[in-house]
């Protein structure tokens, strides 16, 4: 069942990010030059996720548990770290320079644009890269190198 549910979100999620236009990198690249032609079309896309995901958050605190699992499982970690600022850099970059993210990137793999298959294998070398790099965590940080 929780597979069913997982397939059903990831392909609601794709169907958002095509719908909204976030899998076009033009569109995003658009929205993110507020110097030259600005496109501001994008923000009522992040200000529904944002509503969206508050919305979500207020349900999940009066929660007692989770539908699909015995308890909650939230972050501990509380601190901004290296790695955590390295990533959110490289995110930004990507973002910005390719038009991409990982969630968009995926979803536009249905349009079979070159450009948007090397983004994607190089997404995954980068995970196998970090898979395959020890990293040091503080004790009870709730982030792993898995």
């Amino acid at each position: 069942m929780q597979s069913l549910i997982a397939l059903f979100a990831g392909l609601l999620f794709g169907l958002g990010l095509t719908v909204s236009g976030m899998i076009d990198p033009a569109k995003v690249q658009g929205f993110l030059d507020v110097t030259g032609r600005w496109d501001p079309r994008l923000a009522f896309v992040l200000g529904g996720a944002v509503l969206t995901s508050w919305i979500g958050f207020q349900i999940l605190f009066e929660a007692k548990r989770p539908v699909l699992a015995d308890s909650f499982t939230w972050p501990t970690a509380r601190q901004l770290d290296r790695p955590l600022v390295i990533g959110a850099i490289l995110f930004g970059a990507g973002w910005g320079l390719f038009g991409y993210c990982p969630g968009p990137a995926l979803a536009a793999l249905s349009l079979g644009h070159p450009q948007t298959i090397i983004f994607v294998i190089a997404i995954l070398a980068g995970m196998a890269a970090h898979r395959l790099t020890p990293v040091k965590r503080p004790p009870g940080s709730s982030r792993q190198n898995a």
